[in-house]
């Protein structure tokens, strides 16, 4: 190609953009009034447009040289129509901007906050009340004549449950006492002939003494001999008094210990509560006949505790005698303190009933629950609490106070000190 067709290529996008503006102020013109008003009245005379002319040599082909745009450019074009109303936006609401990034400052500091306070406390809602639960039974049988107690009562320590029948038991303490006064009066007996024999061993042996004071005068032997043979009787007889006395003896403690047993059994005909509690499912009525055994109610003692199931993994930290606060289900409004008082050396599921068999089949690896007693030190005395009742416990297994503390302390300081 030679220097002069060179020359029209470089020129062809100076002609192209040239053409380009023709085109656009011609249409402008027809757009916006191409129609020039003429010098008649009103009237409108129409210019034509002259043809633009071709500075092309005839036969010459058109290059059009059509310049490259860089990707960055296509991507800002883009961006500038989404970003535009967010800039007018802050332009004309410059305060709810501030207010904006000034909640969002105080929304992280406060969950900051939480997270710092929250992270030296463990919590479970897998806890319950829980007690030593029993059921109530009489000793003797017999028909039940008075039930002065009714369901969910309170009863303190010796409160009567239920009383039974008590005339038979009443009958047979009276045999017994009468068979210890038969025995006592054995006894004397037995001791009253004692003192007799004793008396008789006395004359034997003056008998003698006067014999052997004869014998020296007048040598009557026969007379001593009998008077021996006297004493040694009389000594004999007082050994089988003795013998029998120790069996009389023998007998009243037999006769005690009946006796102590009527009394035993008269005083089982009162069923009464051995330590302070509520009557829970009373079955017990009167004119029933109660076997011995029969449950008669179940029983809730005073003494509760909660029994929290926290996760093997919330253990690293809790040890006994951490503070605890309770949040029981029944009494949202209340908030008991109490205290962790022993871990349990195992979980749960290795003293059920059918524990799991790790070594079997298919294991998967499950976070297990320990069994955690805590004690309560201020247990309410105005509500009911048994056994099942839900809790919510926590406890605090870090001692250091966290960042809201400290600054709650402070707080707290500078208000005392103005």
């Amino acid at each position: 190609m030679g220097s002069r067709a060179q020359d029209r290529v470089r020129a062809a996008p100076a002609r192209l953009e040239l053409s380009r503006q023709q085109s656009v102020q011609a249409w402008s013109r027809s757009v916006a009034g191409n129609h020039e008003p003429s010098a008649d009245a009103g009237t409108y005379s129409v210019r034509a447009r002259a043809p633009t002319p071709d500075a092309r040599p005839p036969g010459e082909r058109r290059i059009v040289e059509v310049p490259h745009e860089r990707e960055d450019q296509h991507v800002d074009r883009r961006r500038e129509p989404a970003d535009e109303p967010r800039r007018s936006l802050l332009r004309h609401h410059p305060f709810a901007s501030v207010i904006g990034l000034i909640l969002f400052m105080a929304t992280a500091a406060a969950s900051y906050l939480y997270w710092d306070y929250a992270r030296h406390f463990e919590s479970t809602d897998d806890a319950f009340v829980a007690s030593r639960q029993f059921a109530i039974a009489p000793k003797v049988s017999g028909y039940i004549t008075v039930v002065p107690v009714t369901d969910n009562q309170h009863v303190d320590a010796g409160g009567v449950i239920a009383r039974i029948d008590d005339r038979d038991y009443r009958i047979a303490l009276d045999q017994a006492q009468a068979q210890v006064a038969s025995a006592e009066a054995n006894i004397q007996n037995i001791d009253a002939q004692i003192n007799v024999q004793q008396a008789q061993i006395n004359a034997s042996q003056a008998q003698v003494d006067q014999a052997q004071a004869a014998l020296v005068f007048a040598q009557q032997q026969a007379a001593l001999e009998s008077a021996q043979a006297n004493l040694k009787v009389a000594q004999r007889q007082l050994e089988s008094l003795k013998a029998q006395r120790e069996s009389a003896v023998a007998s009243l403690a037999q006769a005690n210990a009946q006796r102590d047993q009527a009394q035993l059994n008269l005083s089982y005909t009162t069923v009464t509560a051995a330590q302070a509690g509520r009557v829970v499912q009373l079955s017990a009525a009167v004119a029933e006949f109660a076997q011995a055994g029969t449950n008669l109610t179940m029983f809730v003692p005073d003494d509760v505790w909660v029994t929290a199931n926290f996760k093997e993994t919330q253990l690293d930290a809790m040890r006994p005698g951490q503070p605890m606060t309770l949040e029981i289900d029944a009494y949202p409004e209340r908030t008991i303190r109490g205290h962790v008082a022993s871990v349990q050396p195992g979980s749960g599921t290795a003293f059920s009933l059918l524990p799991a068999q790790n070594a079997t089949g298919n294991y998967v690896k499950i976070v297990q629950r320990v069994p955690v007693k805590v004690v309560m030190d201020n247990p309410p005395t105005d509500v009911a609490l048994g056994p099942g009742m839900s809790v919510v416990p926590t406890v605090r297994v870090d001692p250091a106070p966290s960042l809201y503390e400290r600054l709650l302390s402070r707080y707290e300081q500078l208000r005392a000190w103005i």
